[in-house]
């Protein structure tokens, strides 16, 4: 019996042993898992989380160097490994007393790919680009390594993250169906080209703005931002003190709200009703913050009613509903059916309206807005709320409203909507700073959409964003690669303004800062999707100014540049770089795009012909022309290219008034 109870102590000893020695394993993040790339020829940070003051040995199987290091008190430790030119496969072990070995490492080029939902779409699922079925059959690249970051929001920036698939994968036809279609088509080009092993981390949100990727630190210093990111510091220090003694969510205070709106009845929106009695509402002009419009300090939900008048050559076609901007969430019915319902106060609200619900005569459009805090309301620009149809119909909805509060949230304040992507930082904070220091050659960035009603205020947001990257991970000025704006929407008969132009226009003056390259693909947009399914010469482009600008390859890897502007009479005459060889249009026709105006703002298309590298304009409408506009539209029909066939930027001559500079 005494031998037996010794024999227990001794087992329970070793198993006490064992859970210790396996505690003490050496955590890694999810960036670094077997199958992973490493940037060649490059210091590369390795870090990761061990029990502290123990030692930890790594040993790089490429050099057969090892490195000793003890684990600080925080338990955080970091290194900084040498690595060759590109090659493997290679192995990195880590040893704390308990051994972690990962496999399958290659040394080759890294690249962070993010953005908004053109980078994220994926060659299948709700992607689909052209081709997909065949370009997933043919994605056979074992030296083509991805990861996707998962989706994440924190009011504070975050070392922890997730990862979808566990890690690093190697690119095959049953790993690549999900992965960022531009970011495969990117890294595919790369490889073919470079024949070195490719590392993409894929790290993006659809229908976010450039804000909510920035840091508080940089957002602090534009005037535009800097309140809301104190402000929001000081609620998320409030709700971190009080968060033993309070369960509330934003999912339950929700709840509660729905369940106290005057305006909802057995869960039926009895304020949409076509039919409803509205004698008592009172009027609001619209747009504005409610705040300074009738509703003094009011935060929750008001309900907005307004009739729209449809002509009969409209009767049973779609329209298309635009609402601007409103503080913070709405939902969207159009005779007594909703269209539509977004999240997020700087997200502009589009809906389409199916033909069936539109007819002759009187409609009835609601709008149920719910603020949790702040301004609420519809407060975009009087040109963004407007009702859009077929053969050039419009209608703007700026102007007198009815509305009428369907429940206070006095004594009621909302938590914090952690899980809102649009709220500036958030992102960042959860799914770029967790990367940082990941050591790699550079970036490739897909995003504006979101921010195209701000467009005059993304020429000092986007730069800051990106000094504000390169400031944290310590690279110097490493390669910024972007996407401009497709064209989108219905084409116009007519010269107009255009705040998707606009925030073209601020993509091309961030070429300003150092090491940036941008892909115009203002000829491969769809007029009816915003996500265009030709992502194939998205990743062509970045791929050709990657390798002229990063690689130093002697290739072209930009369409035609305005470079000079000269008024000769009644014509302007204008000459373009990246034009060797000749300039030419893309369907051999006539050069369309281009408008031209005298000194009156007022701008006709313009007779456009080519003469090598320059093009003379002319109109008979413009005596004295003065400036010149070209692809200056949400969706332009333009055509002008290189003998590289690569198109020509949007771009304007004049100094006018921006509509987004508010």
């Amino acid at each position: 019996m005494y031998r037996h109870y010794n024999r227990i102590i001794i087992v329970g000893l070793l198993l006490l042993i064992s859970v210790a020695t396996a505690s003490s394993m050496v955590i890694l993040p999810p960036c670094f898992t077997s199958n992973m790339v490493l940037q060649q020829q490059s210091q590369a940070a390795i870090w990761g989380k061990a029990v502290p003051n123990v030692q930890v040995k790594v040993i790089t199987s490429w050099n057969h160097k090892t490195y000793l290091l003890k684990v600080p008190s925080s338990g955080r430790w970091e290194l900084k490994v040498g690595t060759p030119v590109a090659g493997g496969p290679y192995t990195i072990s880590f040893n704390d007393g308990q051994l972690k070995v990962l496999e399958n490492i290659l040394i080759g080029e890294i690249w962070i790919c993010s953005g908004q939902s053109n980078m994220e779409l994926p060659l299948a699922g709700w992607g689909k680009v052209n081709d997909y079925k065949a370009e997933i059959a043919g994605a056979n690249f074992p030296k083509i390594r991805i990861l996707t970051v998962n989706r994440a929001t924190s009011d504070t920036p975050i070392d922890s993250f997730g990862v979808k698939s566990g890690g690093w994968q190697i690119c095959s036809p049953q790993t690549i169906a999900e992965f960022s279609a531009t970011a495969f088509f990117f890294g595919r080009n790369l490889y073919l080209d470079k024949h070195v092993p490719i590392g993409l981390i894929h790290t993006s949100w659809g229908g976010t703005v450039a804000e909510a990727w920035t840091s508080s630190g940089s957002l602090k210093k534009m005037p535009d931002f800097a309140s809301v990111i104190v402000t929001r510091e000081k609620d998320h220090a409030i709700a971190t003190k009080k968060s033993e003694k309070s369960s509330s969510t934003l999912e339950i205070w929700t709840k509660l709200m729905n369940s106290l709106d005057s305006g909802y009845q057995s869960n039926v929106p009895v304020y949409a009703a076509t039919t409803l009695e509205t004698s008592t509402w009172k009027n609001m002009q619209i747009p504005s913050y409610w705040e300074t419009a009738g509703l003094p300090g009011y935060d929750g939900i008001v309900w907005f009613r307004k009739k729209v008048i449809i002509p009969a050559s409209q009767t049973g076609k779609d329209l298309i509903l635009s609402l601007g901007q409103v503080d913070d969430n709405d939902i969207t019915w159009f005779n007594g059916e909703e269209v539509g319902r977004t999240e997020g106060y700087t997200v502009s609200r589009k809906y389409k309206i199916p033909g069936k619900l539109v007819k002759e005569g009187e409609n009835t459009l609601a709008v149920r807005v719910t603020d949790t805090g702040g301004g609420g309301g519809l407060y975009g620009s009087a040109s963004d709320i407007q009702l859009k149809g077929q053969g050039g119909f419009f209608i703007s909805l700026a102007g007198q409203w009815i509305y009428k509060p369907g429940i206070s949230a006095s004594g009621k304040p909302a938590p914090l909507p952690a899980e809102n992507p649009n709220i500036p930082t958030v992102l960042f904070n959860a799914m770029i700073n967790p990367l940082i220091p990941f050591t790699m050659r550079g970036v490739i960035w897909y995003q504006g959409e979101s921010n195209t009603d701000r467009a005059y205020q993304y020429r000092t947001l986007f730069p800051a964003m990106i000094q504000d990257w390169r400031s944290h991970w310590k690279l110097g000025d490493f390669p910024f690669l972007y996407v401009q704006l497709a064209n989108f929407m219905d084409t116009s008969a007519h010269p107009e303004e255009s705040a998707w132009a606009e925030l073209r226009e601020a993509q091309t003056k961030t070429l300003a800062l150092p090491n940036t390259g941008m892909a115009v693909i203002i000829d491969i947009g769809e007029a009816k999707d915003i996500h265009p399914k030709n992502k194939q010469d998205v990743g062509y482009r970045l791929s050709l100014i990657a390798r002229a600008q990063v690689y130093k390859e002697k290739i072209e890897d930009s369409g035609p540049v305005m470079s000079k502007m000269v008024k000769a009479k009644n014509k302007l005459i204008l000459s373009f770089s990246h034009a060797t060889g000749g300039l030419r249009t893309r369907d051999n026709h006539e050069l369309k795009g281009f408008a031209i105006d005298g000194k009156d703002h007022k701008y006709h298309w313009a007779r456009a012909k080519i003469a090598g590298n320059k093009i003379i304009l002319s109109s008979a409408e413009v005596v004295q022309p003065e400036a010149v506009r070209y692809g200056w539209a949400n969706n332009p029909v333009c055509n002008l290219i290189n003998v590289k066939k690569l198109p020509a930027g949007p771009f304007r001559t004049d100094h006018y008034t921006e509509i987004t500079r508010r």
